[in-house]
């Protein structure tokens, strides 16, 4: 299970770049800083599990839970966006 749940979580931090709605920087937007910090914290969180080191792949784990999975949903509901009008209308 934890082999799809990285390989999920990759993919999806991946395609992000492509989705450019709401740009702020160039092309770019702050849900990009949590890709990039899911492409960086998914792979040493599994080579923390890898390498035995089990508190720092549980605090890895429960940091990228908290700021990408959290971070991204609140990003979702940011006024302008689909979520925002389907959750508070319009």
């Amino acid at each position: 299970m934890g082999y799809a749940w990285v390989a999920l979580m990759l993919v999806v931090a991946l395609s992000s770049f492509w989705i450019q709605q709401l740009r702020v920087i160039g092309p770019f937007s702050p849900i990009h800083l949590l890709s990039i910090l899911v492409l960086v914290t998914v792979p040493l969180a599994v080579w923390y599990a890898h390498t035995h080191k089990v508190a720092a792949h549980s605090s890895a784990m429960i940091r990228l839970y908290l700021f990408a999975l959290t971070g991204a949903g609140i990003f979702t509901l940011l006024p302008g966006r689909v979520m925002h009008a389907v959750v508070f209308g319009q």
